[in-house]
């Protein structure tokens, strides 16, 4: 835990948080790094099925150190865990109490669930008129495909996004991260914020409806428009982006890429310069972007043809002298190495409850007055279960009680 950690422009914001995996917990994350006292609530362990462990399934994603995944430390940072079992109505009137006097309830479960629980988001309201609900699930609340299972990379499907990837002709390929979920709880944050200002203006909170999909949609930029307007049904580009020119990926003599986005009409011009093409740079007809489109081949035989003379570190050099937006392609090696990221303060090291150290992403957005912070590590399963009930009222035999049944963990 970091000492004398600022409280963040959230402090005082209590969330309860029922989802699990990505999407959910990614938002509940984003409002605990920011000061929020989020309360969340895992499926406990069963002593009655050797290896299952409860919790989040994240616990359990992708490496493992000690038992449990690296991962958990980044989302679930700042919260406090609350075994609780759902399914049996002394957990749900748990959550009733807790709802009471929340601020924020976030669940990503199908639809339907929640109802199924006796946790139906409008008797909750009746509870606390001022609790905003977020809900995020695959296709939303409402409409023909609600009560389908929808996970992010479907989601990234029928939004349109994996159809623009990967190369033409070949199997459309997914973005190496869960895009998905992640622009779902943002949007869902965004919903959470724009309600508790609508709040603050009326004093009633609401239900936020985030569907997967539409998450996705919603940052498809032209996709739809040209559809409308032109017919036309964009395909997959590999690394350059279509109809925006010159931008795109290009190979230098010692196999490395350089990404160059030449596509400013005055970038164009001292690209052009940079790469030994004046009579490309003085070309009226290749001014603007709409006449550079129309020769993009020719265009990217250009830088093509000097980046293949160059090693990667000499076109980057040159085309920041040229003022020319340039990049290399990171590994995450890069990323732990670079200066930017460490002066930005996005290489964060936190001390595990073992004592050694991890290397974990900063805080974002970046806020002058009240910035994100590190408080305190991902909690251990059920960690926080007593603490809590307590805060609700019940006594300690109460969780005794609880504990000997199974409600808790």
């Amino acid at each position: 835990m970091t000492a004398a950690a600022p409280a963040g422009p959230l402090a005082g914001l209590k969330v309860v948080e029922l989802g699990q995996l990505i999407a959910g917990p990614f938002a509940a994350k984003t409002l605990a790094d920011f000061g929020a006292d989020v309360i969340k609530i895992e499926v406990p362990a069963d002593p009655n099925r050797p290896g299952a462990t409860g919790g989040d399934p994240l616990r359990k994603w992708r490496l493992l150190k000690d038992g449990t995944s690296v991962w958990w430390q980044v989302q679930s940072r700042n919260k406090r865990s609350v075994a609780l079992d759902l399914r049996q109505p002394e957990a749900q009137e748990i959550v009733r109490k807790l709802a009471l006097d929340a601020d924020v309830l976030i669940e990503n479960f199908r639809p339907g669930a929640m109802e199924g629980w006796g946790l139906d988001p409008d008797e909750l309201l009746a509870l606390n008129p001022r609790l905003i609900v977020l809900r995020i699930s695959g296709y939303g609340q409402t409409g023909p495909y609600r009560d389908r299972p929808g996970f992010g990379v479907v989601a990234e499907a029928m939004s349109g996004l994996r159809h623009l990837t990967g190369e033409p002709g070949r199997v459309p390929v997914r973005v190496g991260v869960s895009i998905g979920d992640t622009l779902a709880a943002l949007h869902g944050v965004i919903g959470i914020l724009l309600a508790l200002q609508h709040r603050h203006a009326s004093g009633h909170g609401q239900v936020v409806d985030v569907a997967l999909y539409e998450a996705v949609f919603n940052c498809m930029e032209s996709l739809l428009p040209e559809y409308s307007a032109f017919g036309a049904v964009r395909g997959p580009a590999g690394s350059a982006m279509p109809g925006i020119a010159p931008t795109n990926a290009y190979r230098c003599r010692d196999g490395a890429y350089a990404l160059i986005a030449g596509n400013g009409d005055s970038i164009f011009k001292r690209l052009m310069l940079c790469v030994g093409r004046p009579d490309l740079a003085a070309d009226p007809t290749l001014a603007g972007n709409d006449g550079r489109v129309l020769r993009v081949q020719e265009l990217d035989d250009a830088i093509g043809q000097w980046a293949a003379g160059l090693s990667v570190q000499d076109v980057l050099a040159a085309l920041e002298s040229a003022e020319v937006p340039a990049g290399k392609i990171f590994t995450v090696a890069d990323i732990a190495a670079d200066p930017h990221y460490a002066a930005r303060g996005m290489l964060e090291t936190v001390q595990m409850d073992d004592g050694s150290d991890l290397a974990v992403p900063g805080f974002v957005p970046k806020l002058s007055a009240t910035p994100g912070s590190h408080r305190r590590n991902a909690p251990a399963l059920g960690q926080d279960t007593d603490a809590v009930l307590r805060e609700v009222g019940l006594t300690e035999v109460q969780i005794r009680a609880l504990r000997q049944r199974g409600v808790v963990g």
